[in-house]
């Protein structure tokens, strides 16, 4: 295979090694792409040693209480398929529904977070992505005083600027993300907290010619569900320490227990919240163009 990894095994062997039903791992494949099997032309779905350690580790899980979906969602954070926060939190929750928005709607809603994470979460574990140090130089008065009342704050910034790990429980944490990295297309907050969990996790557009920052769009998820929150951290906390090994583990940080899910009120609201949202990046958006000299096709 392409990624140097042997898949020699069949769903008949994989399921002999793991004593797992062979309905069962499909199953599990229907209902969350785990495991994953690798495809060739004319040949059956073909399985690695990995993937059995994998179906093993979400045995293990099982029998430590986990139900069934958490324990699939902990695999393969712990597994480390792939390097981007929006990738891996958009395969483990599919119900999320994206939302093309510009840079002011996301500006918006990334401070209102922020705001309320700082006022109301008590000890909040708090991740944001900034792409770059000129991101992150433009809202460090707002992360440096979220930081005096979190748990742990930590900004994903580029390799010059980044630093190693303050000691000191209550700084923040820059962590260092080379320039191929996926993180570098993405903008995230998420605020890991029992009593006031939400993230906002988004990535860039291409585009085909260079745009103003302004007129810069993305790909975004948001959620208030506490089970979603606290996959999405464990997922940064977890690129954190792949990105910083021999430091200190903030994956250590996360709890291992998975939160009650939204209740049926809390989703009812976040359907609210997400026509609220689109309104908010249709006005924004108007303002924006009208504000540019060159808005209009020339200057999208």
């Amino acid at each position: 295979m392409s990624d140097g990894v042997v898949h020699s095994l069949s769903i008949g062997e994989l399921s002999a090694r793991t004593d797992v039903p062979v309905a069962t791992l499909r199953s599990w494949e229907q209902r969350y792409g785990f495991p994953s099997a690798a495809r060739e032309a004319g040949r059956h779905r073909r399985f690695s040693e990995g993937d059995v350690e994998d179906v093993l580790q979400v045995k293990r899980h099982r029998s430590a209480g986990l139900g069934l979906a958490a324990a699939v969602r902990r695999v393969a954070i712990d597994s480390g398929h792939g390097s981007s926060v929006f990738a891996q939190v958009r395969r483990l929750h599919p119900e999320l529904t994206p939302r093309v928005m510009s840079k002011a709607a996301l500006t918006a809603v990334s401070h209102a977070i922020e705001d309320e994470c700082c006022a109301r979460a008590a000890l909040p574990r708090l991740f944001g992505g900034f792409q770059t140090s000129e991101f992150l130089r433009a809202s460090r008065i707002r992360w440096n005083e979220l930081a005096r009342t979190s748990q742990v704050t930590v900004a994903f910034v580029d390799v010059a600027s980044a630093s190693r790990r303050n000691e000191a429980p209550s700084a923040l944490m820059e962590i260092p993300t080379p320039a191929a990295s996926p993180l570098r297309r993405e903008w995230f907050v998420i605020c890991d907290a029992e009593d006031l969990p939400a993230l906002l996790i988004a990535v860039e557009l291409p585009a085909s010619r260079p745009r103003p920052d302004g007129g810069r769009t993305f790909e975004m998820v948001w959620s208030a569900d506490p089970a979603v929150v606290r996959s999405a951290a464990r997922v940064a906390a977890a690129l954190a320490d792949d990105h910083l090994p021999g430091q200190r583990s903030l994956s250590d940080l996360i709890p291992f227990d998975d939160p009650a899910p939204a209740s049926e009120d809390l989703r009812r609201a976040g359907e609210l919240f997400d026509r609220v949202i689109g309104y908010l990046d249709r006005t924004l958006g108007r303002r924006e163009s009208a504000s540019r000299p060159d808005a209009g096709p020339a200057g999208a």
